[in-house]
């Protein structure tokens, strides 16, 4: 069975046979504090490098290969003081993201983001800060917050679709993109439309859009690696970034200078105060704003962009849904082919937690100041919790009850993704429009080859398409 499992695995793990079993090993469940861990011998710096590479450039195939052979893996990579774990049993996961915040905490004060959006934003920040960012940014994510934004979406998915092209090839990513930017927008200033917008908030948006296009260049992940050893951005990381942040700042400053006011995210920033009674520093409120910019309209945008890459390549699924949003714009198979496709292209696809005392996970204990990293995509491809886990079926989620850390799309525990609810009102608005009224064109090619950039996995050509038709 295993040299079965291993042949279909010899391609890239994204181009496995749907028939295939992952052999991902079910190992030892144990997890908790444990009372001491051994000193892991040191590799050289060059094997460090190699490793840190890997984890960028071929990260999904280098974890299922370990996966196979060893079910919680261990790596030395570049500006860590000591090894890494990798796990995907949720037995592990549970323990780790369910422990008192003084045994473990959250490991993205060492993220590859920490030095594009600062130690400051409500992702890097850890213990305290964290939590007062959190509660601070809480009310503009749920309840009737969500209601409010609900008819943006609708409106910039209106806009946009009525510009798609018919028998044009293009990346759903843009058009996912131009959508869920505008909502963003919205939340963060207020701005309705766009032609709302001052001049200094379009030339953010203009770059925003700059800065995640050059992300992908080719040099990008040496530039990550780099900047792995420092908590500021550096070199080429930091050139970049440079007229993005001048565009930031010429934002608070316009809005400092007008006193402004209002029910948008900047102008609670502009308004919150820490404990001694100062206002929160153009620093800090840069840092925040990046964040949501970057992350709060970047990862929505490309699920989208894996949702319609998994269906087009899926015909009889998508001619199914199609058919089912056209008769009930509310069907639950609407919702079970967007889990589907998280479950099996996690736009995030580790997330790390650091311990602060030795820990065991599973036949490994690893020693204070370790990160753990939780693989999202080897969980989501576990055998025993997803039969055929390489094979596209929404019906794993039609009317059935989730497991407790077996679908961890958004993260989990404390650390779970602010704009989840907003970015699931997002993802089926836009998804339920586009099957409602266009028709894309299916066909059997390999899927698209994920990409990594920084802690995303995006599809390398932006999810491509064809329209045949516009209703």
């Amino acid at each position: 069975m295993l040299s079965t499992i291993e042949s279909v695995l010899t391609k890239s793990w994204y181009l496995t046979d749907p028939a295939a079993d992952s052999g991902l090993i079910d190992g030892n469940p144990a997890a908790g504090p444990a009372e001491t861990a051994l000193e892991s011998p040191r590799h050289g710096l060059a094997t460090r490098f190699g490793t840190s590479l890997n984890l960028i450039l071929r990260q999904g195939d280098m974890f299922f290969a370990d996966g196979r052979h060893r079910e919680v893996n261990r790596h030395e990579v570049i500006g860590r003081e000591h090894p890494v774990f990798v796990t995907s049993n949720p037995a592990h996961i549970k323990s780790l993201m369910t422990a008192d915040v003084a045994d473990v905490r959250s490991a993205t004060h060492q993220s590859p983001i920490r030095p594009i959006v600062g130690p400051d934003s409500v992702i890097t920040a850890i213990g305290e800060r964290h939590k007062q960012q959190r509660e601070l940014l809480m009310p503009e994510f749920h309840g009737s917050a969500i209601a409010h934004y609900q008819s943006a979406i609708e409106r910039s998915a209106t806009k946009h679709i009525d510009s798609w092209r018919v028998d044009k090839l293009q990346p759903l990513a843009d058009i996912g993109q131009a959508i869920t930017l505008d909502v963003i927008m919205t939340a963060i200033f207020g701005i309705g439309d766009q032609h709302q917008a001052t001049r200094a908030e379009l030339e953010l948006r203009k770059q925003v859009i700059k800065f995640l296009s050059r992300s992908t260049m080719p040099i990008a992940p040496l530039a990550q690696v780099f900047n792995a050893t420092t908590d500021e951005a550096i070199g080429l990381t930091k050139l970049v970034l440079r007229p993005l942040d001048k565009a930031v700042y010429a934002v608070i400053q316009e809005r400092r200078r007008n006193n402004a006011t209002g029910s948008d995210i900047m102008s609670v920033l502009l308004a919150a105060t820490r404990a001694n009674g100062d206002k929160l520093s153009d620093q800090e409120i840069r840092d925040e704003l990046l964040a949501l910019l970057l992350a709060g309209h970047e990862t929505t945008s490309n699920t989208l962009a894996w949702t319609f890459e998994r269906l087009t390549r899926h015909a009889d699924e998508y001619h199914r849904v199609q058919d089912a949003v056209r008769a009930d714009g509310e069907d639950p198979l609407l919702q079970a082919v967007i889990y589907e496709s998280m479950r099996s292209r996690p736009l995030v696809p580790i997330v790390g937690r650091q311990v602060m005392r030795p820990w065991q996970i599973g036949d490994d204990v690893a020693e204070t100041g370790s990160v753990a990293l939780i693989s999202i995509l080897l969980l989501h491809h576990r055998d025993e919790l997803y039969p055929k886990p390489f094979a596209f079926q929404p019906d794993r989620f039609l009317n059935k009850r989730i497991p407790p850390h077996t679908f961890i799309p958004f993260g989990g525990g404390n650390r779970r993704c602010l704009g989840a609810t907003l970015a699931m009102a997002e993802l089926q608005i836009v998804t339920r429009e586009i099957l409602r009224r266009v028709d894309l064109k299916t066909h059997d090619r390999p899927g698209e080859t994920p990409k990594h950039r920084n802690v995303t996995m995006i599809p390398a050509n932006g999810g491509i398409v064809k329209a045949r038709r516009i209703h």
